[in-house]
């Protein structure tokens, strides 16, 4: 990792895409800017603790803030923290006050206007938090290349993103860079756009619909296929909610093509085979100490026995959550199988949340919630 609070990597050279979404961030003023809210984070239920920390970052950098979600997972206390596309840095010094002192967060953005908001108020947020040091740092670069930009392979605890693998060119690449600067055990937890279907040249050529994370948007089952080529677990889908463009010439020429905002969870895991297990939650981590809500398909209540699969086994015994569980051998004779629980698709995750909360599709099994998710 680079010592420095900036650093830039100048060797990957831009491509058309880059430039028009350097162009495209560099005219915005504010969110009121946006033509659609891809862009916006949803109203979902915040947590206390991370209202708290919101309320600490500087103004100038939350309006400054084009997120599509709330990007915060568990068990963040001394970790190393890597946000792919930082931009302001909102997010940065939110989970700054997470980390805490003896952790540190990273922030890598290509887009210099966002950069010199983050980077001004860095002295600002280190005396705001009663820090002796900033443990934070900025690094302009391309997610697509963080080794050039001074990232070192096998560091970091944690990397999150938040509405920016979109508007990557080679979003396998992403993953890829991304997948070697994790630590073994380590997670990429983040919120992204994803469509319905895979999109047509005409809407991926729109410079106005990839400017608003629609036009680079991945088709969701595409995701699964790409980060187990590159070697993260398979992803397991946390919560989704839906995306409108409220813009009549740009919904026409997206026709029937759906979005949703969907938060993913990857593990860079050992390459060994696991078998389905009984966990328990021993209810020790900050937020979420009586119900974790690890995934839509798993909420670990504390001290409740809960099967798991082969899958969901080798993620919490070789990830930061392993001395948070308890496991035990399975109780349903499944010794030996390595089995996993079915693919859910975001859209359908998205259509039973209206159904359980009418009127909204932000309610789910986001992490960080309180334990009423647990009812």
């Amino acid at each position: 990792m680079t010592d420095n609070k900036s650093g830039c990597a100048k060797s990957f050279s831009d491509s058309s895409i880059h430039v028009d979404v350097k162009e495209y961030y560099s005219l915005l003023k504010s969110t009121s800017d946006l033509k659609s809210n891809a862009c916006v984070a949803p109203a979902i239920p915040v947590p206390a603790f991370i209202r708290q920390a919101l309320s600490k970052v500087h103004h100038h950098v939350s309006s400054k803030y084009y997120g599509c979600g709330l990007v915060v997972p568990e068990s963040l206390e001394g970790c190393r923290v890597l946000d792919l596309g930082s931009g302001s840095g909102r997010d940065c010094y939110m989970l700054s006050q997470l980390v805490g002192q003896e952790g540190h967060v990273t922030g890598i953005d290509m887009t210099q206007d966002q950069l010199d908001v983050a980077t001004k108020y860095l002295d600002h947020h280190m005396k705001e938090f009663g820090y002796k040091t900033s443990n934070v740092s900025f690094v302009q670069g391309y997610i697509e290349s963080l080794a050039e930009a001074g990232l070192q392979k096998d560091y970091f605890d944690i990397i999150i993103s938040n509405c920016v693998v979109n508007l990557s060119p080679d979003k396998k690449r992403v993953l890829a860079e991304a997948y070697n600067v994790l630590k073994d055990g380590g997670e990429l937890y983040f919120s992204d756009v994803y469509s319905s279907g895979r999109l047509t040249d005409e809407i991926k050529k729109h410079k106005v619909l990839w400017g608003e994370c629609i036009g680079g948007a991945l088709f969701w089952e595409d995701l699964v296929q790409l980060a187990e080529e590159v070697g993260f677990s398979r992803p397991r889908l946390v919560t989704a909610s839906t995306i409108t463009v409220d813009n009549q010439d740009l919904q026409d020429i997206l026709g029937d093509f759906k979005f949703v905002s969907a938060t993913y969870r990857l593990f860079k895991l050992p390459k060994a085979s696991s078998k389905p297990c009984q966990v328990i939650y021993n209810g020790g981590i900050a937020g979420v100490e009586s119900c974790f809500p690890f995934d839509c398909q798993y909420t670990f209540k504390a001290e409740e026995v809960r099967e798991v699969d082969g899958d969901l086994a080798n993620i919490l015994r070789s990830s930061r959550f392993a001395e948070d569980f308890t496991f035990e051998p399975s109780g349903k004779g499944l010794c030996g199988v390595g089995a996993k629980e079915s693919l859910v698709d975001p859209f359908e995750l998205v259509l039973q949340l209206e159904k359980q909360s009418p009127g909204s599709t932000t309610r789910g099994c986001c992490s960080t919630q309180s334990a009423s998710c647990c009812k």
